[in-house]
């Protein structure tokens, strides 16, 4: 039996030559990631255990991502212990205020993760990296402690489920609607603990964006990881970025996965997951009419360029629905910048919209956009659970940016039009 994509990175960094589904490792890490609300937890549990030295300064990445610019006196003293660490150790990877952006944008954008790299983080949405054809997975804080102290961390080697994709995406189709199509077929633990692996002619269409976005998503149908194939596409993007050697990994032919689904990207329409759970998904001609408080465009799932143009060409020259508050969060300094050059900030503004500093802000129900009781937004983000945003009986929708900004445009879920 031969080996997954996943597999074979993971018996190359335990040094041996071939792993089963089950087995247990120790891995040697590329590269290790905490945040601003991770980050504390994991450096008690690091001076809890007296380690006195990280393994790498240059593999640790410490993002101030989640309330920074800090919301209140709890999230500066987050910051502030990170703060501590990073100059402690002289840790090369640390992104503070002016410098972040939010985490699994950011990483990938500074060239930090590659091709063929093991990397863990205490955030469930590291497995994001896997676009990258790299395994990427989130750990929990005390794990993550022992990683930035060994550079080493164990792992069950996962199971895997192959997704063959044909076909190429309509407009106003994107991997967003691509994930939440998937999680809407097989389930919230369709892919409790197995690696999802994207394959098929239909990858070639798919832009690093794309791919981003749907890896970013594994974790919401229960996957350890999701992982693409290293292609031409993955390669340009990571040129210019990544200055070290980078491994590209294949599947065997044989390898063995639990299912195997096929899906025509052509037949997918845009989709929206309905609260509470990203598994309730209708295609948006299916919605109904539902009306909105507020739309949120960005987070680590959504928060890349071609998001922001996306929604910029929809929102040009129109202004948003009166009952509706558009908040857009460009994912890190340099895509605000791409934005401020390419004219999309005048756009949204003149569209009605807020700019915000990049921030996870309102996804996770932090700042920036909480909703009261009986509120309900359209969100790019990813997860849409009871409260996530905010009041426990508010309602969170989860869409692509043209449905969003569409929405923000309708003041209801709405189909976006045909652009240009």
């Amino acid at each position: 039996m031969g080996m997954t994509m996943t597999q074979k990175i993971l018996a190359a960094h335990a040094g041996l030559d071939k792993v089963v589904p089950g087995q247990l490792i120790s891995a040697k890490l590329d590269m290790v990631l905490a945040n601003d609300i991770t980050g504390p937890v994991s450096i008690n549990e690091f001076e809890g255990a007296g380690f006195d030295q990280v393994f790498d300064k240059s593999r640790i990445s410490l993002v101030m991502d989640h309330f920074a610019p800090n919301k209140d006196i709890k999230s500066a003293e987050q910051c502030k212990k990170c703060r501590s660490f990073a100059r402690r150790f002289d840790i090369d990877h640390f992104y503070d205020v002016g410098e972040m952006g939010i985490e699994h944008a950011l990483l990938p954008e500074k060239g930090l993760v590659a091709a063929g790299e093991a990397i863990i983080g205490a955030d469930s949405h590291t497995c994001t990296y896997g676009a990258l054809g790299a395994f990427s997975t989130g750990v929990g804080s005390t794990d993550l402690a022992a990683g930035m102290a060994t550079g080493q961390a164990w792992f069950k080697v996962p199971r895997a489920l192959k997704f063959n994709l044909t076909g190429s995406l309509a407009e106003n189709v994107s991997g967003k609607d691509v994930i939440l199509h998937i999680i809407g077929m097989i389930g919230v633990d369709g892919a409790l603990y197995k690696s999802m692996e994207f394959t098929g002619p239909g990858v070639a269409s798919l832009s690093m964006d794309d791919r981003l976005c749907i890896a970013n998503m594994a974790i919401e149908a229960g996957g350890k990881n999701g992982i693409f194939p290293v292609d031409d596409i993955t390669r340009a993007y990571m040129e210019g970025r990544v200055n070290r050697e980078y491994h590209v990994y294949e599947a065997d032919e044989d390898a063995e996965y639990d299912a195997v689904y096929d899906i025509d990207l052509s037949a997918l329409k845009p989709t929206v997951a309905f609260p509470h759970l990203p598994e309730n998904t209708r295609t948006v001609d299916e919605a109904g009419d539902v009306k909105i408080a507020q739309v949120v465009i960005g987070s680590c799932t959504n928060g890349r360029l071609s998001d922001m143009r996306i929604a910029a060409e929809i929102l040009k020259g129109r202004h948003i629905h009166k009952d509706v508050r558009a908040i857009i969060i460009p994912a890190t300094q340099q895509i605000y910048k791409d934005c401020i050059r390419e004219g999309y900030l005048d756009i949204f503004i003149d569209a009605g919209c807020v700019v915000s500093t990049p921030t996870c802000g309102p996804c996770l129900g932090g700042y920036m956009g909480i909703l009261a009781e009986g509120e309900r937004c359209v969100a790019t983000t990813n997860r849409n659970f009871v409260g996530r945003m905010g009041h426990t009986k508010s309602e969170v929708y989860l869409a692509s940016p043209a449905v969003a900004a569409a929405s923000a445009l309708a003041g209801r879920i709405a189909a976006p039009e045909r652009r240009g």
